[in-house]
Formats: C-alpha cells, structure tokens, sequence
C-alpha cells in the first residue's frame, strides 16, 4: 500500500519523501481513506503507530490554504502531546504552507491573541486554553470543519469531560469529528455514540512492547513502611538514573519534598508546572545534572530518555497499559533496565490485572 493509494495528493507524499516515510502505517492505511471522504471516525490506536499523521496528513488535504479562517481543532490532553503534534505539523508545512498554532496554558495568552489574528488554518490546543480563546472569541469556530480529539482516553482521565462538552457547543454541526484514543474505555465509547455521526471504528495492531530488558520485580510494604522501604531500596540499587512514578500530582510533590529533604538530586515533573519548568527540569534530567525525576503518568507520557536505569513505581498505575508504559523509560537501546514497584495489600488488585496484561508474574523481594 502506498500513500497515493490511500488517497493523498502528490505534494503530501513529497513532503513525506523528505522525511524518508514512504510506507503507510496500519493505523494510517485504515483511518486515512475514511477521514478523506469526510465520515466521522473513532480510531483505537497506540502512542507510536503513527497516528499523529494518519489525522494531519488528511487535514491538510482537506484545509483550504486561501481561507484565511481556522478550518481545523485537534484538543489534546497535554501541552507536550500539542507541541508534538505542531512540530509534525510544521514539517508537512515546510511543502505545504499553512498557519499553524499550538495553545496551552503556561504561554503568554496576549502573544497567543497576536498570533491568531494572523493567518491561522490548523490549532492544535489543550481544553482549558482553547475554551478560553473561544469563549473570548480570539477562536472564530464558524469555519472548523474538522475537530480531532487525540487520546482521548487520557482527555477523560484527566477531567476535561466538562472542558470538552463547552467546546463542542462552538462548534458547528456540521463538522467531521475524529475521536483516536489507546483503549476504548467506557467513557470514550460514550461520547462517541453521544457525539459522532455514525461513525466509522478502526482498529490498529497492538504494538508488541518488549519487557525482555527489563527486570522486575514487587516489594510488598505496607503505607507505614512505603518510604522507609523506598529509601532502602535506593541505597540498594545505586541507580545510575532513575524515575519515581507517582499516581497523583499531590503525592508526587510529596515524595519530591522528602527525597529532596533526603539531600538527594530530584526534580519533579506534573502537569501543573509551567511549560517553561517543564522543558527546563527534562533539559536538566536528559542533560543528566539531575539524578532523579518523580514523575505523574500524564507528564511522562511520550518521554525519550535512554539513559534510565531504573524506574520506580511509588504507586502502581490504575490503568495496566500505564505500568508498560512507565517501565519502558527503562531497558533502551538494547540495555537493560530495572522496575521496582511497591505494593501495599490495597494494591493487590492493581498487581494481578498488571501480571494479566503483560502475562507474567513478577518476582517479590522479601523485605
């Protein structure tokens, strides 16, 4: 299968030529044909399957570069997950001149204001922001035609259930929506039969995540001994770099305070930081000046770094998918890596349906 067999125009497939991208992905090859002849869509597609194109590739397609209004809205959960998707954006840009804006909070919203009072086709955006420009109508919604809602999964996790529904009264009726997310939850199945427009479902391949570098292993503890078997745990393995996952943004800058009480090098890394502390503390972290980052799942998803030695779960994930996706920050380019989680008996549960996803039981350290 080729690009041009999917329906795309030959400046597109040039401008992917220069990226040496010359094979669709599945998740492409499926949801690409459907998006062009405009029917509303929900697609169940990994982080990494190449999704981000299997959307924008369409849209520019179908965005009219003479119309100086906004065509298209893509709402992502994360200012990282905007910033990603702008800077693919801005590559097919190079080939295809569009007006390109990202919109998140942490940026000055004045300069945001300045720059959508140019000539603006395609904003990529997170709930809170963009419902702010629209309800200060610094976004002229009359004009989107397409609305792209990516992971959405994590959209809803998050709580910008409220942000979402706000958003689509702007919106109008007749636009295509095209909702992608990892897992269909309960949550996006309901919005989406709520939502879109018999809609067309695709399904790509689950991406096989090797585990085989990575070592884990559970140490059962109890709330009372979590930091104090943490600790000791540390002074064990001497990580040569490490993250500490937190499942919330409270209890992550509560292990931050103690670790760095502890004197020990520790960054922190939650959605609530500003953008400009974000970039700084993973600049610090890739740049290895810190040894240790406390993390949430939301701010690491999408993280790059091969240096990780060890990752370790203060708190097992609600979601299996996430306890994959955390240890994989581990055991890169070929090396191998350690995952230690602690494990309270509230946890239990948590524990099994992990071993049932990655179909394996995990070694317990005695303590």
């Amino acid at each position: 299968m080729s690009f041009y067999k999917l329906g795309l125009d030959g400046g597109l497939v040039y401008a992917l030529d220069i990226q040496n991208i010359q094979t669709p992905t599945p998740i492409q090859s499926l949801a690409i044909p459907h998006i062009l002849k405009k029917k509303d869509l929900l697609g169940e597609a990994q982080t990494g399957t190449g999704k981000t194109l299997a959307f924008l590739l369409p849209l520019f397609q179908m965005i009219d570069p003479n119309l100086d209004r906004i065509q298209a809205l893509i709402l992502v959960p994360t200012r990282e997950l905007a910033i990603q998707i702008r800077q693919e954006a801005e590559k097919l840009a190079q080939v295809l001149p569009l007006g390109i804006l990202a919109t998140y909070g942490g940026q000055d919203v004045k300069a945001q204001v300045h720059r959508l009072k140019e000539q603006i086709h395609l904003v990529i955006g997170t709930p809170g922001r963009t419902l702010d420009h629209l309800r200060r109508g610094t976004i002229q919604a009359d004009c989107i035609q397409q609305f792209v809602i990516d992971e959405a999964d994590q959209l809803f996790h998050i709580g910008f259930k409220k942000e979402l529904k706000a958003i689509m009264k702007f919106l109008p009726s007749t636009r295509q929506t095209l909702c992608f997310s990892a897992t269909l939850s309960h949550q996006v199945e309901h919005f989406s039969s709520h939502y879109l427009k018999d809609p067309i479902s695709v399904t790509a391949p689950k991406k096989e995540i090797s585990l085989d570098n990575i070592y884990q292993e559970v140490i059962m503890t109890s709330n009372r001994k979590k930091w104090d078997d943490f600790m000791k745990i540390v002074e064990e393995e001497k990580p040569d770099q490490a993250m500490v996952f937190c499942r919330s943004r409270r209890g992550s800058e509560m292990v931050y305070q103690a670790m760095q009480e502890a004197n020990l090098s520790v960054d922190l890394l939650h959605g609530g930081l500003s953008q400009a502390k974000r970039e700084s503390v993973m600049a610090a972290f890739k740049a290895k000046k810190i040894h240790y980052l406390v993390a949430t799942d939301v701010a690491a998803r999408g993280l790059h770094i091969d240096h990780v030695s060890h990752v370790f779960n203060y708190n097992l994930p609600d979601d299996p998918e996430n306890y994959v996706h955390r240890i994989g920050r581990t055991g890169r380019q070929h090396k191998s890596g350690r995952a230690l989680s602690l494990v309270t008996l509230k946890d239990q549960i948590r524990l099994k349906a992990i071993e049932g996803f990655i179909q394996k039981s995990i070694h317990i350290r005695e303590t």
